[in-house]
């Protein structure tokens, strides 16, 4: 088995010669074998390996021992030979049998789409949080592995990855044992979440609204978030860039503060060990008063990345038809990548016509002081304006006011104080319980 060489100084595999396969089972797929071939290439170029190959295999059949045809795996065993291949990357979700398999007959590393996201997972979560997390959807991904690859493995890298090299951390090789671990990292993440929906509560007690940003991975989330606070969040053209959220404050017309959310990005076939591990991270978006879907227009598959995006956020519990559909918007970035000036004129036209839809550049600012005009009245939609009446001496119902709302206008009348004060229906809900005179402007 070849062994592969690990830089030290950043965390990455680097020069393994890959070859990237994609299986092409016809029927009931939507993305084109060219699209997934794609983006499975990408996804291996974000650990900084060597494409040397890459193929795309139709597939009849879905063999239970090796996934593909024993015909199709000598033909390329002998092309990656020739190429001196030593990883190959399937794309799609191998049976723990059929990777032994297929390493037997390729004689070399075989790893899925899942251990490939696993990977740079593991090698991109820089939090303390965003690290429990992904040492658990490992463990999980890993233990159905153990007869394979774990019995008598002795150390563990760093990363969590599985590209061998030796590690920093004794592997348990026992099933027992992996399950205490994991049991051990629930509860830490469950310690986590705890501390988490502490400071959204605490958020929520706040004036300030929130925004989230989500998307496709790569679709420019954390280039506009840049743009938008001046912020220096890694912002690179790369699968997977940004794994642990940041929060900034920004101004918006009319609105003085606002925290802005940058989050990890999804995929197709996103591995249900992730989205469980980072359900914690991703339940951010749930208390945004507002999310903005970020969408990469340029891309041939656009909107089959939208339909894998929003299955995500239904599967968390938004629903933008109903309850949460006066917080949802969604941009269509990278309209400077689109190079028929017609497709741009259809995209500008089509989304005119939709009131939660706006058109922008992140890289070149185009559009986005529309986007922010389009943020900051969602948000005051979201925040009636109210007219309250307090007495002069009232400094705790005033008080209260200010710590909770955006008091825009205050007039004295005799005794009293008029204030206009933008709220939520529910702090508003709250004021007039607390006993205070109020009217709705």
């Amino acid at each position: 088995m070849s062994t592969f060489q690990r830089d030290d100084s950043d965390g990455l595999t680097r020069g393994a010669a890959t070859a990237v396969v994609v299986p092409d089972i016809g029927e009931g797929t939507t993305r084109t074998g060219a699209a997934r071939l794609d983006e499975i290439a990408g996804l291996a170029a974000a650990i900084a390996v060597d494409i040397v190959a890459r193929e795309i295999v139709p597939v009849r059949a879905i063999r239970p021992g090796t996934y593909l045809g024993p015909g199709q795996v000598e033909t390329l065993k002998h092309q990656f030979d020739a190429l001196g291949v030593e990883l190959i990357v399937i794309d799609t979700a191998l049976s723990p049998v059929q990777q032994s398999n297929l390493e037997k007959s390729f004689g070399t590393k075989v790893i899925d789409r899942t251990g490939l996201i696993l990977e740079i997972f593991g090698e991109r979560a820089a939090s303390a949080e965003g690290r429990l997390q992904v040492e658990l959807a490992h463990l999980d991904y890993q233990q159905g592995r153990l007869v394979r690859s774990w019995t008598h493995l002795e150390r563990q890298r760093g990363g969590f990855g599985f590209l061998g090299g030796p590690g920093e951390t004794q592997i348990e090789a026992d099933r027992r044992m992996i399950r205490d671990r994991m049991a051990r990292l629930r509860r830490e993440l469950e310690t986590v979440k705890r501390t988490r929906s502490l400071h959204r509560d605490r958020r929520q007690r706040a004036p300030w609204p929130v925004m989230a940003l989500v998307g496709y991975t790569n679709a420019g989330k954390s280039t506009l978030f840049n743009r938008l606070t001046g912020g220096d969040v890694l912002a690179a053209d790369m699968l997977f860039a940004t794994l642990d959220p940041t929060m900034r404050a920004i101004a918006l017309p009319g609105i003085d503060k606002a925290i802005l959310s940058d989050t990890v990005g999804f995929v197709s076939d996103l591995p249900t060990q992730l989205v469980a591990a980072f359900r914690a991270t991703l339940e951010e978006v749930l208390s945004a008063d507002i999310v903005v879907h970020v969408r990469d227009v340029s891309h041939p598959d656009s909107e089959l990345q939208r339909d894998d995006v929003m299955a995500v956020l239904a599967d968390l519990g938004m629903d933008f038809e109903g309850e949460h559909a006066t917080g949802y918007i969604e941009l269509l970035n990278k309209i400077d990548l689109v190079a028929d000036e017609a497709d741009r004129a259809r995209i500008r036209e089509t989304a005119q016509l939709r009131p939660k839809v706006a058109v922008a550049s992140a890289v070149t600012g185009e559009g986005v002081a529309a986007f922010r005009d389009l943020l900051s009245e969602r948000v005051t939609a979201q925040r009636p304006l109210y007219q309250l009446r307090l007495a002069s001496s009232d400094g705790r119902g005033r008080a209260w006011l200010h710590q909770n709302g955006d008091v825009v206008g205050e007039i004295e009348q005799g005794a009293d104080i008029l204030l206009d004060v933008r709220l939520s229906p529910a702090d508003h809900a709250r004021f007039i319980a607390q006993g205070e005179v109020a009217d709705n402007a």
